[in-house]
């Protein structure tokens, strides 16, 4: 009986010893995460407040700073003492919080992105993406000898009926293409060194990583996206192409050339719905009318105002007429110090994609605003994962379109009788179907094919060009072979240079801002998914503020089942478009439908 005794108290011994030891570990974890997150922090905002300088106002001295700024975060982010302690601690992880553990892997994922104990490749990829942002931001487009802006080649493909003038459009706006192609060659070889000195196999790996993915995992997860989705796209491709051979007086094409459609990049395809125009609406309007009111969506839920700083420190409009300055043309929207310094980058004009877009971008400054809060540690100061961030943005730009809404704000008159059709095949057209094959397809497949599977830069447009003929049905205006490797076309696209291998975000984002709006016009609204109205219901405005709280504490999957009782899935795009579905096989009856 003596020695049981003694076996017990013997035991009581080691686990308290074993949970003496494990509470000096958390503490010792809990030390290092604070120099870290004190450190990041500040460091964050250094380089923030630098890039906001070199994109609203594009000089060499801006841009030098920016390079500074850059290299000054990495070599604090990627420190070696850094990488070896989260790495010991993590070799520890089951004795850890779950909190910690989700820091200490954000601080590896940080390092990747400049590990010093590289510091030459670091020092050189710095250098190199600042002098990408360069010439992107500071490219000057010229058409027809004068100079344009990217809202001017926009405009003439939204409303041009001259099959020349829209050609010339679309060649003057991939000029930009050539001028980025030797820095993008030269990123792609040092993203990936980058990626592969912290352990990755390369830069697209790396990225995934976020969603706790493989990159296999993540183009299959896109390709399962499109297969869901076709038989929609290739009936909205048919009735697209012959719409458009309608409008321009030309024989119905296999594929779609890519001038016929209002957007560079054939991602989205408005404009051809004219039932559902709405901008007559807007005409007149001031800009800033349109910005005011999407703050006003978001404190209708029950969010508060944005900072005040946030209208004086953001570059809400285009750059004026004559003025020497130029800006980035990409809206985003900025953590500057991940606390209350949130501003905005667009060219804000009063119609209805810019009302659209300026919703979208005030939905990642209410998620900033949502997370930042003691409980959430600045290195966790972010999405779920990148998708819930756009996400959100797309759902309050689906929400913002909505009849219903449009109503309510007097933007559409009380009497206005919406074409429930026309309203479900311009949504398909303009923010959806065919962004998802762009996306999923085209993007992801293309900057996996350059990152993960090293394609050489001599087959870089080609397969560009293949990935947008067998994804998006659409080919070049010269016709299959007509862009040659002296272009980069792929390089035209903003996150291509700044923000690679993240497209296939935008495309989890699009399926999931279907199933928030299906979750939140059955659950809370009690209206139907496709003709809702989200102004002034504070239920739904809890139910955002609840989920975007998180931040990056907890595992998305997790999350996203909790808000919504379903894991990530297509089902509520697939029945939102239904009824479009049906109407568009009756309109194709007939037509040999697709491209193949």
């Amino acid at each position: 009986m003596k020695a049981f005794a003694r076996g017990l108290r013997a035991m009581a011994l080691v686990l308290a010893g074993t949970a003496m030891a494990d509470a000096v570990l958390r503490e010792r974890a809990d030390r290092f995460l604070g120099l870290v997150n004190a450190g990041y922090q500040a460091l964050y905002r250094v380089e923030s407040e630098a890039q906001w300088k070199a994109s609203t106002d594009v000089r060499p001295e801006h841009d030098a700073g920016s390079e500074v700024a850059g290299k000054a975060r990495a070599a604090f982010n990627g420190n070696p003492a850094i990488i070896r302690e989260a790495r010991e601690l993590l070799a520890r992880r089951a004795d850890l919080t779950e909190l910690q553990v989700r820091q200490l892997e954000r601080c590896l994922l940080n390092a990747a992105e400049g590990p010093m104990t590289r510091p030459d490749l670091v020092a050189t990829r710095v250098a190199a993406e600042t002098a990408q942002a360069s010439a992107l931001n500071g490219f000057q487009f010229r058409l027809g000898g004068s100079n344009v802006v990217a809202n001017d080649l926009d405009r003439i493909l939204s409303k041009s009926a001259n099959l020349a003038e829209r050609r010339a459009a679309w060649e003057a706006s991939k000029a930009t293409g050539p001028r980025l192609r030797p820095g993008l060659e030269k990123l792609r070889d040092l993203r990936n060194a980058c990626a592969r000195e912290m352990g990755f196999s390369n830069y697209f790996a790396l990225q995934v990583a976020g969603y706790g993915m493989t990159a296999d995992e993540m183009v299959g997860l896109n390709e399962a996206f499109m297969r869901e989705l076709r038989p929609l796209y290739l009936h909205l491709h048919t009735w697209t192409k012959h719409e458009l051979a309608r409008r321009f007086a030309q024989p119905v094409p296999n594929r779609i050339p890519a001038h016929w459609i209002n957007n560079r990049w054939a991602q989205e395809w408005g404009g051809l719905v004219d039932a559902a125009n709405l901008d007559r609406y807007f005409e007149g309007r001031d800009p800033a009318w349109v910005t005011r009111t999407a703050e006003e969506f978001y404190v209708g839920m029950g969010f508060p105002r944005l900072p005040a700083t946030f209208w004086t420190r953001s570059d809400l409009f285009p750059a004026r007429p004559g003025e020497a300055r130029l800006k980035n043309s990409h809206a985003s929207c900025w953590h500057v110090d991940l606390g209350d310094d949130i501003r905005s980058l667009m060219s804000v004009e009063a119609n209805p994609w810019w009302f659209t877009t300026a919703h979208h971008e005030l939905g990642h400054a209410y998620y900033f605003m949502a997370y930042t809060r003691p409980e959430v540690p600045p290195l966790l100061r972010l999405g779920a994962n990148p998708a819930f961030h756009e996400g959100i943005g797309e759902l309050i730009g689906l929400a913002s379109g909505q009849v219903p809404y449009l109503k309510a704000k007097g933007i559409l008159p009380p009497d206005y009788m919406p074409d429930e059709v026309a309203v479900l095949l311009n949504d398909a057209l303009s923010h959806a179907v065919p962004f998802l094959f762009w996306a999923s397809g085209t993007m992801t497949h293309w900057e996996a094919d350059v990152y993960a599977r090293e394609l050489p830069p001599g087959d870089w447009n080609a397969r560009w060009w293949r990935h947008v003929a067998d994804f998006q049905g659409v080919e070049p205006p010269g016709g299959p072979g007509s862009r040659g490797e002296d272009w980069c076309d792929a390089a035209t696209k903003t996150h291509i240079n700044d923000n690679p291998c993240y497209y296939y975000s935008y495309a989890i984002a699009t399926v999931l801002k279907f199933q928030f709006n299906d979750h939140i016009a059955r659950t809370f609204l009690r209206q139907p998914p496709q003709s809702c109205n989200y102004e002034g219901n504070r239920e739904a405005g809890e139910f955002l503020r609840r989920m975007l709280s998180a931040g990056g504490t907890r595992d998305w999957r997790t999350l996203l089942r909790e808000a919504t009782g379903e894991d990530l899935s297509t089902r509520a795009m697939v029945e939102y478009f239904k009824p479009l579905q049906a109407w568009l096989a009756k309109q194709n009856e007939g037509r040999r439908i697709g491209w193949e």
